[in-house]
């Protein structure tokens, strides 16, 4: 059964309003960037709930003990229930629902999943042994990180990896396979908190951990001093060492220095240990983080590369053209069976191509600045024009798979083996497909919109940032021009995408 795409109608309503913000951007950058004074709501009402839930231990745990149960269910409805993927509560939930659900709540709450994830939440309970309060510090080895993993390459290559089993070998049609994933997780977690000093799996291992933390860049919710002169004046730090009661900081970040989203995993260790209660959820501005906060490195600006590149990679996989391809590459190459190769050689194309595509409008806009700057600085720098363009995609492409494929997850929940179900018939998948939990024309709306959002985010993300590095005065804006043309170009091939017919996922 595959799913309508986007109407040429909406699709030429975003060209033309992508065509108008990039001659606006053009006219803007030839003026000096003024950097606007942000004002930020510390005591708004979703800042006010997540802080109730994340500073009530109470709360959180049982938010975290449901979170286990259900993973526990899904599990096992994996291990043991039925072989066919749209009837086993595990398929079902995990990719039909679970992620597409959890890029959506990004967008409201930040990282707070983080907070009540279960592989974390299991992983703690069977190091520390404790429910609630700090544990010995004898519970785990305590090691350092070793310097050469102390970045965000290991989670690049788990989520290279996760992305090769899930298209590649069948992942996500596979139930038994999806538990084993689920568990395997649950494993790297606990045998990095037994090893390495406070959360190094959240950190520096976990691939979605590390994806929720740069889309968070985009949240408008952060977790911050309330004021920054307190916490200058702070000498103890409980906020980072934490208290008798209270564990430290998971991910070592000091709230006084705390200026990004992307390695807080909104735990609220720092709501309950600070002494002076100067620790605040408060609403901000979207995007104003990843536009202007967010300090470039190197591993960082390969990881966001990444995101764009298999966002793209996910929806080429699920066009009906894909299939003919990849059986026409495969007997290219003399592949055949699993065709495992293909999709690997594929699978590398998908990640080479948009990063030589970057990489050469970055070449491209240093040879044109005329001034010295460091390519690996401009290359490092700019690498948040690709955040907005694979969060907006990834969530536009996910929103037209939830609202047709969620029907009858409630079935499931109630029977999640599946136990005396038979594969859904073509009357049932019919009857699916009709019933959206959202009309068309919202769905519509929605998904033309946040290409067009992630576009004029990805603009705001240039003018600033191109500006700061490349003070080029009246040229800046054809300094830039290499770079606002690849946003065009990734925009349009989302766009292409959303228009494509695209086959339903179990």
């Amino acid at each position: 059964m595959m799913h309508p795409g986007l109407p040429p109608g909406w699709a030429a309503l975003v060209g033309v309003a992508v065509v108008v913000l990039s001659l606006r951007t053009l006219v803007a950058l030839r003026k000096p960037t003024i950097e606007p004074q942000v004002r930020r709501a510390a005591h708004s009402a979703p800042g006010t709930i997540m802080r109730h839930v994340t500073a009530l231990g109470p709360w959180l745990l049982l938010l975290k003990i449901a979170l286990v149960a259900l993973f526990l269910l899904i599990v096992t409805a994996g291990l043991f229930g039925t072989p066919i993927p749209e009837r086993n509560l595990a398929t079902a939930l995990t990719w039909n629902i679970w992620w597409a659900g959890l890029i959506l709540t990004i967008f409201f709450v930040g990282s707070f999943w983080c907070a009540v994830c279960p592989w974390d939440t299991l992983a703690g309970w069977l190091v520390r042994r404790r429910l609630v309060r700090r544990a010995p510090t004898n519970n785990s080895l305590n090691l350092r990180v070793p310097r050469i993993i102390r970045s965000v390459w290991p989670a690049l290559l788990l989520f290279i990896g996760l992305t090769w089993l899930e298209l590649g070998t069948g992942l996500t049609t596979n139930p038994r396979a999806t538990a084993i994933l689920g568990l395997a997780m649950v494993v790297m977690a606990t045998v990095s908190l037994a090893l390495f000093e406070r959360k190094a799996f959240c950190r520096y291992f976990c691939p979605v951990g590390r994806t929720i933390g740069f889309y968070s860049q985009l949240a408008p919710v952060e977790l911050r001093p309330a004021d920054i002169e307190v916490c200058a004046r702070c000498t103890s730090l409980e906020c980072y060492h934490g208290t008798d009661r209270v564990e430290p900081c998971p991910t070592h970040l000091a709230m006084g220095r705390l200026t990004e989203n992307t390695y807080c995993t909104s735990c609220g260790n720092c709501v309950s240990s600070c002494p002076s209660e100067n620790v605040v959820w408060r609403l901000r501005p979207p995007s104003i983080e990843a536009v202007q906060n967010a300090r470039p490195h190197w591993d960082e600006a390969c990881f966001l590369l990444a995101l764009l590149a298999l966002a793209g990679f996910h929806g080429i996989t699920m066009l009906p053209l894909w299939e003919e391809g990849i059986s026409s590459f495969a007997r290219l190459v003399g592949d055949s069976g699993t065709l495992l190769l293909s999709f690997s050689i594929a699978l590398l194309a998908g990640l080479a191509v948009p990063t030589m595509l970057y990489s050469g409008a970055v070449a491209a806009t240093r040879r044109i600045a005329g001034i010295a700057v460091e390519y690996k600085q401009l290359f490092s720098g700019l690498a948040f024009v690709a955040l907005p363009l694979a969060f907006t995609y990834h969530l536009a492409h996910n929103l037209g798979h939830v609202v047709r494929e969620s029907a009858g997850i409630w079935t499931l929940v109630f029977n999640p083996l599946g136990a005396g179900m038979q594969p859904l018939s073509v009357a049932e998948k019919q009857a699916r497909h009709m019933d959206l939990l959202i009309r068309p024309e919202l769905l519509f709306t929605l998904q033309a919109g946040l290409i067009l959002f992630g576009f004029w985010v990805a603009l705001q993300v240039l003018r600033h940032r191109g500006q700061r590095l490349l003070p080029g005065g009246v040229l800046a804006g054809f300094t830039l021009l290499p770079m606002i043309l690849l946003a065009i170009a990734f925009t349009g091939f989302h766009l292409w995408l959303l228009m494509q017919p695209m086959m339903m996922r179990l």
